[in-house]
């Protein structure tokens, strides 16, 4: 996993500002996550409810016209997922539910094509690879352990960003590959899908078109 993320990044911030010298940005975004769990099978696990996070990393811009209207922007993020995961069991007295939060972390990759208005505001959309290096416990088990070591996603976002390259992007995320480790018996089969919200504010540092 480092030798790709190292070349994502080689390829982000050398590369990339060679082949597009004109049109070519880099930034830094950060902000909060508002994530859960989508299941096909609640038999065991009962219910998620959203639980807070946050993400921070570095982005790019790779527009095609001067305008700067439509764009490839690649990123990579630290990215918190997970949920509160309500367990329900049945016994004598009736049935009785535990709560616990399954916190995740991932080095998220996005790709997205991107196109800006005039004015400043754009839509976005594109799949994004996210690699699993979450170090928590769950139920006396580390985390790793219990989820498979990447994830697939796709994700939809509006934003804007200004004249001199502060701006503010909402994003929606859907996971279309399976969290959990059908390897490992704890999980009953539950077939966990990461689904989440982000809202970020960010700062593109340079060749802002500010007319």
């Amino acid at each position: 996993m480092k030798k790709v993320l190292t070349v994502v990044a080689v390829a982000i911030f050398v590369g990339g500002g060679n082949l597009y010298a004109q049109t070519f940005q880099w930034g830094i975004k950060a902000g909060g996550n508002l994530t859960t769990f989508l299941s096909s099978n609640t038999s065991t696990y009962n219910s998620y409810s959203a639980t807070a996070g946050w993400n921070a990393g570095i982005f790019t811009n790779f527009w095609f016209d001067s305008g700067q209207h439509f764009a490839i922007a690649p990123e990579l993020l630290y990215t918190t997922a997970g949920a509160e995961v309500s367990v329900g069991t049945s016994g004598n007295t009736g049935t009785a539910t535990s709560k616990s939060n399954l916190n995740l972390a991932y080095m998220n990759i996005p790709v997205f094509a991107k196109y800006k208005f005039t004015g400043g505001f754009y839509l976005e959309t594109g799949p994004e690879i996210s690699f699993n290096v979450s170090s928590a416990q769950w139920q006396d088990q580390s985390v790793k352990n219990l989820t498979n070591g990447s994830d697939f996603l796709w994700g939809l976002g509006l934003g804007y960003q200004s004249p001199v390259g502060f701006g503010i992007d909402l994003r929606y995320n859907q996971g279309l590959t399976r969290v959990d480790n059908v390897d490992n018996a704890t999980w009953n089969d539950v077939n966990l899908r990461n689904s989440g919200f982000m809202l970020d504010v960010f700062w593109a540092f340079f060749n802002n078109n500010k007319k």
